[in-house]
């Protein structure tokens, strides 16, 4: 019986050797993706930055302003004037909807008992 015990406790301890290695190789794996996936990430950030900061070099007023001049006969650009916005009496707003409710002819569910009107 002693034996049986044994050998069956030293399997036991067999598996759990095999699991602690398994999950410490499947940690190691994860660990190892969720660094890789972290320098992708700030690899992207940077490249965002470097994006943000062309984007904000070629959207630079004068150098816009430049290509429409340069392209005025093709785009006819014009500066924007305070005429061409409109007003807010012109607007044309959809027509107001009476939302309120008749009650008129409802029943009344309550379990208390009705205030009568001579009260």
């Amino acid at each position: 019986m002693r034996s049986l015990f044994y050998v069956l406790s030293a399997l036991a301890v067999i598996g759990l050797a095999y699991w602690a290695y398994h999950e410490n190789y499947r940690t190691q794996a994860a660990i190892s993706h969720a660094e890789r996936l972290e320098g992708q990430i700030a690899t992207s950030r940077q490249r965002l930055r470097v994006l943000n900061a062309e984007w904000a070099y070629l959207n630079r007023p004068s150098r816009l302003r430049e290509l429409a001049d340069i392209n005025f006969e093709r785009l006819q650009l014009m500066p924007l004037e305070a005429q061409q916005f409109g007003r807010v009496d012109q607007v044309d707003y959809p027509p107001e909807v009476d939302l309120r409710l008749d009650f008129t002819g409802s029943v009344s569910v309550s379990n208390q008992p009705e205030l009568e009107a001579n009260e």
